[in-house]
């Protein structure tokens, strides 16, 4: 099998030849300088031999003036906004990838604040143009191509109107809430639209409504303001492609809503943290219906663990969640620089040693 083969068959809940290998969404900067030092090699994909490629809109060219929403806030040292216009405040440690949020609409007062509030210009042509080919290319190559439209709704408007405050909309001004969403999801019907257009194999889409022991956002808020949406923007990619996959990835413990996401056509389900939900009895439990993408964990062994406790777990997750197919294996978040580099390449080694399915 080629790569775009063996993702395919796996989330479709079909046994490839070897399971699928990912990165998740990638190395810190600290850790990308020891990957390169260690390696001499730039493209950790093509190195650990990763069975797909994202595709995402290019950068923008619109220069928007968010200085307003800001004030003197914009003269905290490090301080930047980015095309939605939040800020960020660069942490004195750059080597990680933390930042602080500053919010632009924290103060907004009424709707019409959210009316008048840019929006990112994704659609326009000269940030989707490439999308044909490259996806042609990378097929033509074997390799699966998934298109990142990630924070699809609840993130972004948080981080836009500030987390404690979109909360409080919810209960006390859901108009505030409606059109802010509104906007978020005309744009992620034709984002979803255009992915589909140029023939990705998956649509990464989610939000991290769970922590730890439970959800973050309360199932009935979830279901009143996130989960038809979310139906709309997978109705929208399947009307154009129906074979599309779609991923979600939510981190933290999402049990309570697992069957409703498979109910609106979520097909892949991402990243199954074992320190929040036991990896093997998700399978067990929705198996049938969904497929699983990561479960390695990011808070234990591969940080703290030694390199044999990495290629015990490997071996755990293969006989459990990846057992009968319908699994891609990688972390479930960040390689952040606490991660030694020996556990990382363990991680790997392990995957080549239990996961072939003979």
């Amino acid at each position: 099998m080629n790569s775009r083969q063996r993702l395919l068959t796996a989330i479709s809940r079909g046994i490839p030849d070897r399971v699928p290998r990912d990165l998740s969404w990638g190395l810190s900067p600290i850790f990308y300088e020891k990957f390169k030092k260690n390696t001499g090699e730039t493209d950790y994909y093509k190195y650990f031999e990763i069975d797909y490629r994202l595709l995402d809109f290019k950068p923008t060219k619109k220069v928007v003036d968010f200085s307003k929403y800001f004030s003197e806030r914009a003269d905290v040292p490090g301080f930047y906004n980015d095309e939605w216009g939040i800020g960020h405040v660069k942490s004195a440690n750059t080597d990680f990838h933390f930042e602080h949020i500053i919010s632009p609409l924290k103060f907004a007062e009424s709707v019409n604040d959210i009316i008048g509030y840019p929006i990112p210009d994704f659609m326009e042509e000269y940030r989707h143009a490439h999308f044909d080919e490259k996806v042609k290319n990378l097929h033509d190559q074997g390799m699966a191509v998934a298109g990142v439209s990630a924070q699809t709704f609840f993130e972004q408007a948080w981080l836009i109107r500030g987390f404690e405050e979109l909360m409080m909309d919810m209960i006390a001004k859901p108009e505030i809430v409606e059109c802010l969403l509104g906007k978020l999801l005309k744009l992620r019907i034709e984002m979803a639209r255009r992915f589909a257009m140029a023939n990705v194999d998956v649509l990464m889409l989610g939000d991290d409504i769970g922590m730890q022991t439970g959800m973050l956002i309360s199932p009935q808020q979830w279901r009143k303001w996130l989960k038809p949406r979310l139906a709309k923007v997978i109705v929208s990619a399947k009307a154009v492609k129906p074979d599309i996959h779609i991923f979600y990835h939510s981190d933290g413990n999402i049990e309570p809503i697992i069957d409703e996401l498979i109910e609106v056509g979520v097909t892949v389900l991402n990243p199954i943290q074992p320190e929040c939900i036991d990896p093997a009895q998700i399978k067990k439990k929705y198996g049938s219906k969904i497929s699983f993408w990561g479960a390695i964990g990011v808070q234990t062994n591969l940080p703290f663990g030694t390199p044999e406790d990495v290629r015990q777990e490997v071996k755990l997750r293969m006989e459990t969640i990846g057992k009968d197919g319908g699994f891609v294996i990688g972390p479930t978040h960040y390689i952040e620089p606490e991660v030694p580099w020996g556990n990382l390449v363990a991680m790997f080694d392990a995957i080549e040693e239990f996961g072939y399915y003979r």
